[in-house]
């Protein structure tokens, strides 16, 4: 018998490869649609490869004829904050307009399930702690605007065209695949855990820290963090709900406790025995000081996060980047 297909866009990315893995582990054959400017082919393993952009609509329908998914996974699109401050044009064309455009040939397609990838950046700078999906969405970079913008459309597609969608808020991906098959592999690097490590591993002089005025108890940034295996699991769970009858919704995927900036560097100090300096500068733009998930509702579909304890993470982005350097 044939495995059952499953478009994951973006699937040469830090979080689309690792839920490729999921998907075949899990019985499914991913297809990776990517146009690798900012994703890997060597991370396409699982599954073949369709080389091409999102908002290539003629593109779209071509994958989609050849392949005919029973769902899509839908990952593609700039993911960096700060950037997207300086370079708005580039986020709403790339994830909004890209967004559309997959929509658009879906519903051509008659394809009616689709899980997206949204972000805790839809809330902002959310008043109260912790998050829950009814807190009021207030994006401060437009990022954040992209990634509810990408909601509301879904949500006007299911109550036109009957599109059954998921859109998964999550906080932010940690880790790397316990096998060492796979890690985070960003150019640039942004992201916390991987630019400690990075010290710790002398490729960094220091850590730079964006701000330590903030409303938290150490005055660094407070985040939600999740192992990047335990977000894939998540995505194919609320895809299996889909298949099963689910109308699907808009689901937090976090753990629900946060770490500062300053706790997360020096838990790397201590797995990796090796020191992380720090090095205090400005707050950076679109930086909330504090956003932690309240999961309840993922949790009723049965997705749980067992590697998501801080240790963990980062034992396995240290194992995936020493082995890299090895």
């Amino acid at each position: 018998m044939t495995s059952p297909k499953v478009l994951v866009t973006g699937g040469a990315g830090y979080v689309g490869s690792h839920t490729c893995k999921a998907l075949a582990a899990a019985g499914f054959l991913p297809i990776s649609l990517d146009n690798l400017t900012r994703g890997h082919r060597h991370a396409v393993r699982w599954g073949p490869l369709e080389q091409g952009d999102v908002r290539d609509g003629d593109f779209l329908k071509a994958v989609l004829a050849a392949h005919r998914p029973a769902a899509v996974l839908h990952f593609a699109a700039l993911a960096y904050p700060a950037e997207s401050v300086t370079r708005p044009d580039l986020y709403f064309d790339n994830n909004v307009v890209g967004t559309l455009t997959l929509l658009q040939a879906l519903h051509a397609a008659g394809i009616s399930r689709m899980i997206a990838s949204s972000s805790c950046a839809v809330y902002g700078a959310a008043p109260t702690l912790p998050v829950s999906e009814d807190t009021p969405c207030l994006p401060i970079t437009a990022y954040g605007a992209s990634k509810l913008m990408m909601e509301q459309m879904q949500a006007e597609f299911s109550r036109a065209f009957g599109l059954r969608r998921f859109a998964l808020r999550y906080f932010n991906a940690a880790g790397a695949d316990p096998s060492g098959e796979l890690g985070e592999d960003h150019d640039p690097e942004l992201h916390l855990i991987p630019n400690a490590l990075r010290v710790a591993c002398g490729l960094r002089p220091h850590l730079d820290v964006h701000g330590e005025d903030y409303p938290t108890p150490d005055g660094t940034c407070i985040r939600d963090y999740l192992h990047v295996s335990d977000l894939a699991d998540a995505h194919v769970a609320a895809m299996k709900a889909l298949l099963d009858g689910s109308p699907g919704g808009v689901l937090n995927l976090g753990t629900g406790t946060g770490h500062s900036v300053r706790q997360v560097a020096a838990i790397v100090s201590t797995i990796t025995g090796r020191p992380v300096p720090l090095r205090v500068g400005p707050r950076r733009p679109g930086d909330p000081p504090a956003l932690v998930a309240d999961a309840t509702r993922a949790a009723r579909i049965g997705i749980a996060y067992p590697r998501s304890d801080m240790p963990t993470m980062i034992a396995t982005a240290w194992a995936w980047m020493t082995r890299r350097q090895d």
